[in-house]
């Protein structure tokens, strides 16, 4: 049978089912906050209303207790919750960041917001996740804090991190956007460093269409992240606050009908991770007899990975001399998109380019840059991170074929494009 890339017909020529969650308790909710006229409950003033209205409340209340944190703080994105984050840990130009290389931009770009230098440290090959050793050589006296990013949901290894940062004085913040409900040694990610950020996105496991919530157990750190979302600098008189560190306030505020959109979420999410490994398992069950595939990441004991995608690692050395890109070039051509997302493959080559090759940082385009703030040699060349390098550009693949929306019958077709491409291989020679 012709492969689909030389012309031959595609294995499947049907979209894949949308992503959708939505549901009537969603609607429901929606209706409740519509009919009370009350969209948005905010002032950024100093009054009962600084904190938001009832919606925004119980949420933050209601995600609290889900995820076992004292304090919860809604946002309207997860990128401002990682701005609120370094503001509230007291970054000032001139200190350092380590971040992940190997992200959403928004992860490296944070600490630039308040004249912070982000610091690259390479990745561990078995998780994504930042390489503890590769932090412990990034760490200078300048580092303030490590921006950890908890990738395809898989959990980073906190416990290395957070021995590296009491060790060294170091705030942990914790970018949970792709792993609600993950776990760490039988903790909570988000709930083990100092500050963890989850994302409300309109394509996460739960989404409002555009949020996110901060989480703490320190009451100071909450304080300043509800300050800096809301015009903190009306608020600091009033309040008698003296460190006035990164206070001048934005608008990172979520209305009344996101909040309730996302209140109904929350229900749904232990199902939809429950989903998703159950998912997982079966495509690699699927997959296994494949001698190409390494198909599921190592996960240690009291951990869970919620796989926001489902990450493969791919040998050419297995697949007659194939490069990976051509496999996937072969495997998009044997299947659809999905609804809604028809300009979105669900199939991937790698996750992004090295966040440090992006022009920003590759022509130190931010004020932060200054050599009058920042006086050391910065390098963000190729080679930096050179895991994350080699397993973008010739190793990993992702796909979301695994998404709860997905019958097993979809699933099917997704092993079978698989099997009907190396049934043909030498097609693509």
């Amino acid at each position: 049978m012709k492969l689909a890339i030389n012309g031959g017909k595609p294995l499947r020529e049907k979209l894949f089912p949308a992503y959708n969650t939505i549901g009537k308790n969603e609607k429901r909710l929606v209706k409740k906050v519509m009919k009370s006229g009350n969209l948005s409950q905010y002032l950024g003033a100093w009054s009962d209303d600084f904190y938001g209205g009832p919606t925004v409340k119980k949420l933050e209340e209601k995600w609290c207790e889900v995820f076992k944190i004292n304090h919860s703080i809604s946002v309207n994105s997860n990128t401002s919750g990682l701005f609120a984050a370094i503001g509230a840990i007291g970054v000032k130009p001139g200190d350092e960041v380590i971040v992940t290389p190997y992200s959403m931009s928004a992860s490296a770009l944070a600490p630039l917001i308040y004249g912070g230098i982000p610091i690259f440290a390479d990745i561990d090959p078995n998780n994504y996740c930042l390489d503890p050793k590769s932090i412990e050589e990034k760490i200078t006296p300048r580092t303030k804090a490590i921006l950890v990013v908890h990738l395809f949901g898989h959990p980073a290894d906190m416990k290395s991190i957070m021995d590296i940062a009491k060790r060294h004085n170091l705030k942990v913040i914790e970018d949970c956007a792709q792993c609600p409900l993950g776990m760490h040694e039988n903790r909570l990610l988000g709930t083990i460093g100092d500050i963890g950020i989850f994302s409300l996105n309109y394509h996460k496991h739960i989404h409002c269409g555009e949020g996110g919530v901060i989480v703490t157990n320190n009451p100071d750190l909450a304080e300043r992240c509800q300050m800096i979302r809301n015009h903190a600098e009306n608020i600091v008189g009033p309040k008698g606050i003296k460190d006035l560190t990164n206070l001048l306030g934005f608008n990172y505020r979520m209305t009344e009908i996101n909040c309730a959109i996302a209140i109904a979420q929350l229900d749904k999410l232990p199902k939809l991770v429950e989903k998703r490994i159950e998912n997982v398992q079966f495509i690699a069950d699927k997959l296994e007899h494949f001698p190409a595939f390494d198909l599921l990441p190592e996960i240690e004991k009291g951990s869970i990975n919620t796989y926001y995608f489902h990450p493969i690692k791919y040998n050419s050395k297995n697949a007659e001399g194939i490069h990976r890109n051509k496999f996937i070039e072969a495997l998009k051509a044997e299947i659809p998109s999905a609804k809604l997302r028809e300009t979105a493959p669900l199939i991937s080559s790698g996750y992004v380019k090295p966040l440090y090759l992006l022009p920003v940082f590759q022509q130190k385009a931010a004020w932060a840059f200054n050599e009058k703030l920042y006086d050391r040699e910065l390098d963000y060349s190729v080679g930096i991170c050179p895991v994350t390098e080699q397993m973008h550009n010739d190793i990993l693949f992702t796909h979301e074929y695994m998404r709860p929306s997905n019958s097993r019958k979809d699933m099917i077709d997704f092993v079978n494009a698989i099997d009907k491409i190396f049934s043909n291989i030498s097609e693509l020679k």
